[in-house]
């Protein structure tokens, strides 16, 4: 019996749930499914365009797909989320799916399919090398690797490094005029400017994610009402650090230590054993504020679709 394409609502979002803790083979994966469905299917919906396929055979929900169109450049296409059923791989159900989101997203605009994480909402970097069966389908499928991220895993036990006080830290920032507090819901628009002028990407959405929800937050540091930095959790799933930025003049500081650990307290005290740093810049600051340690690596993955010339 051949694969059906099917379109997934808001009705199907508990089967696609159930589906991705069957497929995905990592632990940590199949346990925050949910946080990821609803992340990628209706939290992304309201501020870019996102297609929810399914594939089913008999009736069954056998494979899922999340992609999106990036918004910052609607040229580009990612896949956010593929997963098939473990009796049903190598028997054309990824293949099926990928080719449907490349016909859609060609659709919208795109010219180049990424499988790759469109911030500020995604599930990973990219595909996690440890995820054999989805690399062996890019490549048959002519995907080409082109870069590699990776996570950093800071441990929350009590004792560790990320865990240690910022009490005595922040004395000193003190004495240099420096507050260092709980960002509120009503600080959103001076941090979403900050990030933009200072880093600018796309961490102002993923701040917007973190302030005002019961499973995620933010810490800041300002002098006199002018913004040093900032650190957030939970945007993309409890679990979760960053985004982190600190203003240039104000490196060096110690701010970025302070607001890390800040966080990392708080996502330990909210029950996680540990906290994933995602799409990793500065290895050494986080193994050395946090004894955080590389874990996780992914490989990004593009295809050109569609026709250039429209884009």
């Amino acid at each position: 019996m051949d694969v059906e394409i099917v379109e997934l609502d808001r009705e199907r979002l508990p089967a696609v749930v159930e589906l991705c803790r069957r497929a995905l083979d990592l632990p940590e994966d199949a346990a925050e499914a949910s946080a990821m469905v609803e992340t990628l299917a209706v939290r992304a919906a309201a501020d870019r365009p996102v297609v929810l396929v399914g594939a089913a055979r008999g009736g069954e929900l056998v494979g899922v797909l999340i992609g999106s169109v990036a918004q910052s450049d609607r040229r580009l296409g990612h896949v956010d989320l593929v997963a098939v059923a473990p009796a049903e791989r190598r028997r054309g159900v990824g293949r099926a799916l990928l080719a449907e989101a490349e016909r859609r997203l060609a659709g919208l605009g795109a010219v180049e399919l990424l499988l790759a994480g469109n911030p500020p909402y995604y599930a990973w970097p990219g595909i996690d090398v440890r995820y054999t069966p989805a690399v062996c389908a890019a490549l048959r499928l002519g995907y080409r690797q082109d870069r590699t991220a990776w996570n950093m895993t800071a441990e929350l036990a009590a004792g560790s490094a990320a865990l240690r006080p910022t009490d005595a830290a922040e004395r000193r920032l003190a004495d240099q005029g420096v507050t260092v507090r709980r960002a509120e819901p009503a600080d959103l628009p001076a941090l979403a400017a900050f990030a933009r002028s200072a880093f600018g990407g796309s961490w102002d959405g993923e701040l917007a994610g973190s302030l005002g929800r019961p499973d995620a937050g933010a810490h800041l540091a300002e002098r006199d009402g002018e913004l040093l930095g900032f650190a957030a959790y939970g945007s993309s799933r409890p679990s979760w650090f960053g985004p982190m930025g600190t203003a240039p003049a104000a490196e060096g500081s110690g701010i970025g230590g302070v607001l890390l650990r800040r966080c990392l307290r708080d996502q330990a005290a909210a029950g996680h054993g540990s906290a994933q740093i995602g799409w990793v810049g500065p290895v050494p600051f986080y193994a050395g504020s946090a004894g955080a340690r590389i874990e996780r690596v992914f490989w990004l993955y593009r295809k050109p679709i569609g026709d250039p010339a429209a884009g």
